[in-house]
């Protein structure tokens, strides 16, 4: 006779497979605790150093990449990511297929960390895993029930510190263990909530430590943390604000209120408005789609679309041209701050 508790475990780990609910916009906290649930997955990997936590799993990506999702513990923070990455950039400790890679060596491929919206869905979806302009892909989840990067709800992050915390450390002391690249040439995605997170509190913070580039889907607002070394960060980071003309209520004056004060710090800084310009754009021309409905339809597929232009947006070689978006998006915040919303979403 089957053991119960081996039905209840197995039970629960089906469940764990279809809990990620459908991601839409930046919510208001719902009554719950914490969640310190892991990955699912068949187990590959063993507690190492008090970081593991849970099973991982391993699975291909579009392009014929390795994904290996796992969950660690990180300033005791439950932290579960996803990485995509060729099958030899991985270390053998991974326990990825073909992973080749000493841990703790520098890469030839840098990395784009996109941080999804309230809900997770864009960690489900996984929209950055190709291989694109040289970076592999990673995907976080915020480490709590409701799946709101920051915590709080609305614009009220009360995590956000500890949140932007865990995610750099894990950039910093956990990924090298797990893969191969190049800690100079690590970039950033933000999906409405983890666009809030992105700019209230990781880019002030650890910006300057990186000195690349992110695009800040759907979400922004003014940092709510202390600078860090704010001319360095301002003079050697690019921001692409991307929104649409029928975007949140709740965002209408967040992200007017996030360029202007990214735009204060780099005219701080002393640059000139072409310099500001090179380094800071905004464009909300999409219509019809709602809330990150980029491509006129939808949120996922708004997601992806951006995902499938990075390199044209953040690239060393940027043109601007999103392939679904009729008008380049590379236009300068200078003089186009007060972003025009035609309706609300």
């Amino acid at each position: 006779m089957q053991n119960p508790w081996i039905r209840v475990v197995s039970l629960a780990l089906l469940f764990l497979l279809v809990a990620l609910p459908v991601e839409s916009l930046p919510q208001r906290r719902k009554k719950g605790g914490a969640s310190r649930g892991g990955a699912t997955g068949a187990a590959t990997g063993a507690t190492a150093g008090g970081a593991a936590v849970a099973a991982t799993k391993i699975t291909q990506a579009t392009d014929g990449s390795m994904i290996l999702d796992k969950t660690v513990q990180i300033n005791g923070l439950p932290i579960r990511y996803k990485i995509s990455a060729p099958a030899d950039q991985f270390t053998a400790a991974s326990g990825v297929p073909g992973g080749a890679a000493a841990a703790n060596t520098t890469g030839t491929l840098g990395v784009n960390v996109l941080l999804h919206g309230d809900g997770g869905q864009s960690f489900v979806d996984f929209p950055n895993q190709a291989v694109q302009n040289n970076l592999m892909g990673v995907v976080v989840l915020a480490p709590n029930q409701q799946k709101f990067w920051g915590g709080g709800s609305g614009l009220d992050r009360t995590d956000g510190v500890a949140h932007a915390a865990a995610v750099n450390s894990l950039i910093q002391d956990q990924m090298s263990q797990d893969v191969a690249f190049d800690p100079a040439n690590v970039f950033f995605t933000g999906v409405s909530g983890g666009s809030l997170l992105m700019s209230g509190f990781f880019v002030p913070a650890f910006g300057a430590q990186y000195k690349t580039g992110v695009v800040l889907n759907c979400g922004a607002m003014a940092p709510q943390v202390a600078v860090v070394d704010a001319d360095t960060m301002i003079t050697s980071m690019k921001i692409h604000f991307q929104s649409t003309k029928d975007e949140l209520a709740l965002l209408q004056d967040s992200i007017p209120q996030s360029i202007t004060a990214y735009e204060k710090l780099a005219t701080d800084a002393g640059l000139s408005a072409d310099q500001i310009g090179a380094l800071q754009t905004v464009d909300n021309t999409p219509n019809g789609g709602g809330h990150c409905g980029f491509d006129g339809q939808g949120f996922v597929s708004g997601i992806q679309l951006v995902a499938n232009g990075y390199e044209n947006i953040m690239g060393a070689n940027a043109n601007g041209v999103v392939t679904g978006i009729d008008s380049n998006v590379l236009t300068s915040v200078v003089g186009n701050e007060n972003v025009v919303f035609t309706s609300a979403t």
